[in-house]
């Protein structure tokens, strides 16, 4: 639970509500679907193109936080022999969509879900999102099932994929099935021991996963907060059989030398040189014998001096992509952080480009030609999505802001201890901080000398403006 929440009046709540409501038109991110989109979509959620296999015996489950209802995934876990068996059922929403289609045009306009508080604006509309396209429950569903064969040390050894017809058994969320492996129950200790394996790999082959807090927005009936939120480990883990199937997706498609890939390029040695500069600085020990992936390994965030490490290592996440190709591999076809080459094919239902990649993937498992209308989406899809992904960070960026200051509007000229995260490389009086009582991170000014970076200070509120969307502090 957030450390400080406010408690919204009908008339704040609804003019909170109009201040969302201004930011989707300013940023030109519609909530609602057009007319005909929605007859589409409708129509479709009646009369799914549903695929002859039936995997309706395997007992899947959805992993997901509890208020989701767009379930994309759905696993069920097996042990065979000295190694194991992961069935990865994704939600088909090829099934429902035609190219071209007026929902099809509607998703190239969104791209992707935006997130923000409660407002969330999804990729199709909820008929089929969170209703006939969604791997709910006990409902029959098409999808495309990854059948993914692991050694005894958690590697990848045979890889399938095709159409099928499945069932979910259960809605699972992190915290039921994490409270129950720390209980010692062994009903989902599978995940477990393969999630740490695939961890053990990416340590292994070089990746890494940077441990940032997540700023989240909650709201409960009428108490809006804000609160740092650490990844359980079965997130973790989950988030590992995701990575791996997109690594078995980029290897079909550089095998077919035809498909989508998620691209990093590796950090160039002065990046890495400034990254070392900075550790000293904030006086965290990394040594020269150590590499980059193991010393992110080594940060503890709830270490401050650690905490702006991680944000400092953040830099080197900046120039992911999108690389489409057919008939020659592309020259970078690496994602850096993954270690290894990777594509987006496990949220079809928040994400426009995981249905193509998806599409690719069952067309060369079995032995068919890439639909056209796949290679045809290929010249514009990388930046389709490079704008659905910069709307998607300006839209949730200014949700969070409207909230920290929305809760700390009636704190201007109080103090507050905070961490100073980064600072202006032009002006080193200036920077951002991280406030932990409430979650806030905001602009920094020091009047008189340059600011500490990676040490806690103390700080006065001097501004906190909901139509302006802005806080700021002042040492």
């Amino acid at each position: 639970m957030p450390s400080r929440v406010i408690r919204v009046s009908q008339d704040v709540h609804d003019e909170l509500r109009t201040r969302i409501s201004a930011i989707q038109s300013e940023q030109g991110v519609p909530a609602d679907f057009p007319g005909e989109v929605i007859n589409a979509a409708e129509h479709a959620a009646q009369s799914p193109r549903l695929p002859d296999q039936d995997l309706t015996t395997l007992p899947f489950v959805t992993i997901d936080p509890p208020t989701s209802m767009d379930l994309d995934q759905a696993m069920h876990l097996e042990r065979a022999g000295s190694g194991y068996v992961v069935y990865y059922a994704i939600a088909d929403t090829a099934a429902f969509i035609t190219a071209g289609d007026p929902i099809d045009q509607e998703c190239h306009q969104r791209g992707e879900t935006l997130y923000g508080a409660d407002s969330k604006i999804p990729l199709h509309p909820k008929v089929l999102s969170e209703d006939a396209a969604s791997l709910l429950p006990g409902e029959v569903r098409p999808a495309i099932v990854w059948r993914l064969t692991l050694d005894a040390a958690g590697d990848l050894a045979e890889t399938h994929v095709s159409r099928a017809r499945v069932c979910s058994r259960s809605k699972l969320d992190y915290e039921s099935v994490q409270a129950s492996l720390d209980a010692g129950e062994s009903t989902y200790s599978l995940l477990k021991e393969i999630g740490q394996l695939r961890q053990a790999a990416e340590a292994a082959r070089g990746g890494v996963s940077l441990p940032m807090p997540e700023q989240e927005v909650t709201i409960e009936g009428d108490r809006w907060g804000l609160a740092f939120r650490q990844p359980l480990p079965v997130e973790l883990w989950n988030a590992q059989i995701s990575l791996l199937t997109g690594m078995a997706a980029a290897q079909i498609m550089l095998n077919a030398k035809v498909g989508i890939l998620r691209t990093l390029p590796p950090a160039d040695q002065r990046a890495l040189d400034r990254l070392r500069h900075t550790a000293r600085a904030l006086k965290v020990r990394w040594p020269g014998s150590m590499s980059y992936p193991e010393f992110v390994r080594s940060l503890d965030v709830a270490n401050p001096q650690h905490a702006a490490m991680v944000v400092a290592c953040t830099t080197l996440l900046r120039g992911a992509g999108y690389v489409c190709f057919n008939g020659e591999i592309p020259a970078q076809p690496m994602h850096a952080a993954i270690a290894a080459p990777y594509t987006h094919v496990t949220a079809p239902l928040r994400r426009l480009v995981d249905r193509y990649a998806l599409e690719t993937c069952v067309a060369l498992c079995a032995g068919e030609p890439v639909p056209t209308w796949v290679l045809d989406a290929f010249a514009k899809l990388p930046e389709t999505m490079k704008a659905s992904g910069r709307r998607a960070r300006a839209y949730e960026n200014a949700i969070v802001d409207l909230v920290e200051a929305e809760v700390l509007r009636d704190s201007v000229g109080e103090t507050f201890r905070g961490v100073v995260l980064e600072i202006d490389p032009e002006d080193p009086r200036r920077g951002s901080i991280q406030i932990g009582e409430p979650a806030v991170e905001a602009t920094v000014f020091d009047q008189h000398q340059a600011l500490p970076i990676g040490e806690e200070i103390t700080v006065r509120l001097a501004k906190a403006d909901p139509d302006a969307r802005a806080v700021a502090f002042e040492v």
